[in-house]
């Protein structure tokens, strides 16, 4: 993935130069394409092996975001992107299936920013990404990314913000919302090497689904982050090792978000009865770690958990009419 790498650098080297908040800041009309063709097998072999999706069938739910990241780096990190890539927090994530996909398909990934949010603790940008086959669209998500800066209060004073006790981190960048506008989630961001994950916005993230039953024990290995890293070309520095996670302020490596996200998706049976799924990214994994995966009895709300109850990531799926979940 040396085109998500220059990416990376590209983007340590303009965020200094970049200001959030901007009220004329508009996004670029860019839609970095793809052109259609079939999954690479032995990648995405290991990429299902990571994250427990079966040895065959249709392409996991996730893996079209995984393809199209790259694309998603080359345009936060050009010079008409208004937000500084360094900092930004995956906050939350939207994947719509309109239909299942062979890995044989000739798929096309278009990537482009749909819109720029204010947002209580700074500014939220909507990226799109879109996939087809022969020009049909079959896969589609949406993904928040909050760049936090201070907002202008009505009186033109910059109010205090309080500081957050939780990190944020998403499969290849930093990112963290609240999924209540006026009841912000806990989540900071790494100051580093990209988009981070961590907390959703109200219109994208269901409410916390306290008191799901515990349905797996995972245990996550030290050296989970570079191990998908490797599968998935996002390799972040907060993901990878404990001395370089400590230059962006996490005490060890943390777990990417949208790990977290393909491997509950794992859990939720059949693919192609899933019309949708919503998740939003509340804390960081610190690796090594044991999580629980927790789920209602239709797999439609699920979580994962940590230590003491700390809840790391929380999401729903809608389903097909007619048809049910695992079990």
């Amino acid at each position: 993935m040396t085109s998500l790498t220059a990416s990376l650098a590209r983007g340590a080297l303009t965020s200094p130069f970049k200001r959030a908040g901007r009220p004329d800041a508009t996004l670029p009309p860019d839609r970095p394409t793809r052109p259609a063709a079939p999954v690479a097998p032995g990648p995405l072999a290991a990429y299902g092996r990571i994250c427990g999706f079966p040895e065959s069938g249709e392409l996991p739910l996730t893996y079209p975001h995984v393809l199209a990241f790259p694309l998603t780096m080359r345009l936060m990190t050009g010079r008409a992107f208004p937000l500084p890539v360094l900092g930004l927090v995956h906050t939350w994530i939207e994947i719509t299936p309109h239909r299942t996909v062979a890995p044989a398909e000739p798929l096309e990934l278009t990537v482009y920013a749909e819109k720029l949010t204010p947002h209580r603790r700074g500014t939220e940008v909507t990226m799109t990404t879109e996939a087809r086959v022969g020009g049909e669209l079959v896969w589609e998500s949406r993904s928040g990314y909050l760049s936090r800066h201070r907002q202008a209060a009505p009186d033109g004073t910059t109010p205090d913000e309080t500081t957050s006790d939780g990190a944020a981190s998403d499969g290849t960048t930093p990112t963290g919302t609240a999924p209540d506008r006026a009841t912000p989630e806990r989540g900071t961001t790494a100051r580093g090497a990209g988009p981070a994950t961590a907390v959703p916005t109200a219109t994208a993230v269901p409410p916390a689904a306290g008191g799901l039953p515990a349905r797996a024990e995972w245990r996550l290995p030290g050296d989970l982050g570079r191990r998908y890293g490797a599968v998935s070309g996002d390799r972040n520095p907060i993901h990878l090792h404990p001395l370089t996670a400590r230059l962006f302020g996490f005490p060890r490596a943390i777990a990417h978000g949208m790990w977290t996200v393909a491997r509950c998706l794992a859990e939720a049976g059949d693919p192609s009865s899933i019309r949708s799924v919503r998740a939003g990214f509340r804390a960081p994994v610190l690796l090594p770690a044991t999580v629980t995966y927790a789920a209602d009895a239709t797999g439609n709300a699920f979580e994962l958990r940590g230590a003491k109850g700390r809840v790391h990531l929380v999401g729903t799926v809608t389903r097909r009419a007619g048809v049910s979940g695992p079990g």
